[in-house]
């Protein structure tokens, strides 16, 4: 019930729903119960028993309440009667139906006013994980599949809304008509109601048997479901692959596997949870059973039963079978959602080391230099970057280069703050990074990726990322800086085209061009681009190269290059090797030491 509580959390907003849908539910049981007791004073007026009663009886305390109900119902009947039969049956029909119709209407508004704040929850519960989950650092997804994130904001969260929430319903309702009814039945025969007391611990013992084990079957089944969603996605992520080597069966037969192992666990949990129902029927009917034995007893052979009270006494009595019937529903639901909601709180409750200090600074311009000092950092157990230092002054260029591994590309993602550094540290204007809040340190920073990553949406919406209040103008100004506009203007519906998922319908060299657009709209004082021209083809990598060329003007720009042409004219190149700096200087002083980087441009001039 700990994660039960984490939830109920989410329901503060909707508790009007809440508390309307308890009064609805008093209501509900009330009705129901008098809609079966109502049917009392019916059956004595068809058989002839209303015992006449010309006189209203008189209150006499709690002790003889049901004494007074029934001379109080004799009375009413009595004087109907004067007024003929008929009357009193067509008045007792009435009352009967009056009494379901009220018992009707107040379930349906309980389910009206729950069903708000069953969605309203549900909204909620999926608002906060996708909020946590893109606060969560890149280190966490890197360990995740994607395909469990989405079953956790999906079909977990559904699980919750269907079971936890589902007992929000049944903690009043069903409770309140048992209570109502047991009441109900101490009137007529407080001796027979002591009976059925004797069964019911013995039936909730032995439903409670069945439900052991359902949690750690629902929880393999939610893993089970993570785990086929990431292959679907990691399937239409790579089609081509796929494709191309002929892969098909590899992970058809992966995916087969998943969906056996869902199958499996489906049936265990499904066939445990459909227990539920038949077992509890079951007691329940045997436990009516022992009653009409045992109540058959008490009116025909002790004659201390009235029949007509004993019919309705049989009505009461299975009309509690419904809502125990609810109720073991509802445990089962509960070990049920209990697996959901420690997998969606294992994400909402994971503390966030990138977190902002309390008192972090908003930085609002850049004005002296970038200053990496004496840093050293480690993903897992081996340091990628020891003791590395540099200094990066306003309006400078400076570009790492390297082998695969050295360690440039975990300098952009340090800078920009998607990791933080193990020792030592970085700082813009003397500040340390993580003195100042993560959402004004990016935007100081302007990002282009190896991998240009678009979004399924229209070229203006994408480039609207890096600002969403640029007006259209300065959308095709940012279009032209990045050498765009020349394909864009020939698209169908120009800025408005639709560039489809992950913006396939482009070539690599339009898609990196649309990713610089995007940065210089943005329009920051430094640009980190991380290996932005070596996907491309020699065309592409001249227009790209171009339109870098024109963002980096008068802006301060850290370039992680693997082609060395492209970073001739930058103010400083460090070559890096293995996590540390083995030479810095211009591209000339570089060339003239004959070290790593005129092996480097070596290597590549054979290319």
């Amino acid at each position: 019930m700990n994660y039960f509580k984490q939830i109920l959390r989410f329901a503060k907003p909707y508790r009007i729903y809440a508390i309307l849908n308890i009064i609805s539910n008093i209501f509900y049981a009330l009705f129901g119960t008098l809609a079966m007791v109502s049917l009392f004073p019916m059956l004595n007026v068809l058989f002839d028993k209303t015992k006449r009663v010309s006189e209203q009886p008189k209150w006499e305390g709690i002790l003889k309440v049901r004494e007074y109900a029934e001379n109080y119902l004799n009375h009413f009947v009595t004087q109907k009667a004067e007024q003929g039969n008929e009357d009193v049956l067509i008045f007792m029909v009435v009352l009967v139906i009056s009494m379901f119709f009220l018992k009707n209407i107040f379930s349906y508004l309980a389910m009206y006013f729950i069903t708000f704040l069953r969605n309203g929850v549900l909204k909620d519960i999926r608002n906060e994980l996708y909020k946590k989950t893109v606060e969560l650092p890149l280190s966490f997804f890197s360990e995740k599949r994607k395909g469990d994130t989405i079953a956790r904001i999906s079909t977990d969260v559904l699980e919750i809304q269907h079971s936890f929430l589902s007992i929000l319903e049944l903690i009043v309702r069903e409770p309140l008509m048992i209570l109502f009814t047991i009441f109900a039945m101490l009137l007529i025969s407080p001796k027979l109601t002591l009976f059925v007391f004797v069964f019911i611990p013995v039936s909730g013992f032995l439903i409670s048997l069945v439900g052991k084990k359902l949690k750690k079957h629902s929880d393999k089944v939610q893993k089970e479901q993570g785990y086929f969603l990431s292959i679907v996605e990691e399937t239409l992520g790579g089609l081509k692959v796929i494709k191309g080597f002929n892969a098909e069966k590899i992970f058809g037969n992966k995916f087969k596997d998943s969906t056996a192992r869902f199958y499996n666990f489906s049936n265990t949990l499904l066939n445990r949870q459909n227990l539920a129902s038949p077992t509890s029927e079951f007691l329940g009917i045997t436990v009516i059973a022992i009653l009409l034995w045992y109540g058959g007893q008490m009116v025909l052979v002790e004659k201390t039963l009235d029949p007509g009270l004993f019919i309705v006494y049989m009505g009461l009595a299975y009309n509690i079978l419904t809502p125990a019937k609810a109720i073991s529903k509802a445990s089962y639901g509960v070990k049920r959602g209990n697996a959901a909601a420690e997998r969606v709180l294992e994400i909402l409750n994971m503390p966030s080391p990138l977190q902002d200090k309390p008192g972090a600074k908003d930085i609002k311009e850049f004005t002296s230099n970038i200053n990496i000092d004496n840093i050293s950092f480690k993903y897992e157990d081996d340091y990628v970057l020891r003791n590395f230092t540099l200094q990066v002054p306003k309006g400078n260029s400076v570009a790492l280069v390297g082998q695969s591994g050295s360690g440039k590309s975990t300098i952009a993602n340090l800078v920009t703050r998607f990791y933080d550094v193990n020792e030592g540290a970085i700082k813009i204007d003397n500040t340390d990074i993580r003195d100042v809040t993560k959402t004004s340190l990016r935007g100081m920073m302007g990002l282009v990726t190896q991998d240009s990553i678009l979004f399924n949406d229209s070229i203006k919406n994408n480039l609207l990322v890096g600002n969403e209040h640029a007006s259209d103008e300065e959308i095709l100004d940012a279009l032209k800086v990045a050498n765009a506009w020349e394909f864009v203007k020939d698209l169908p519906k120009g800025i408005e085209t639709n560039i489809g998922d992950s913006g396939n319908k482009l070539s690599g060299g339009q898609k990196q061009r649309l990713s610089i657009a995007r940065a210089v709209l943005k329009n920051p004082p430094i640009m980190i681009l991380d290996e932005a021209t070596s996907a491309l083809d020699t065309e592409s990598e001249r227009l790209v190269q171009s339109a870098l060329e024109n963002m980096m003007k008068n802006r301060t720009s850290i370039v992680i290059a693997h082609r060395l042409s492209t970073i001739q004219n930058s103010d400083l190149i460090v070559v890096m090797q293995k996590g540390e700096i083995v030479e810095k200087g211009t591209h000339d002083e570089l060339i003239s030491k004959n070290g790593v980087y005129q092996k480097l441009v070596n290597m590549q001039s054979f290319d």
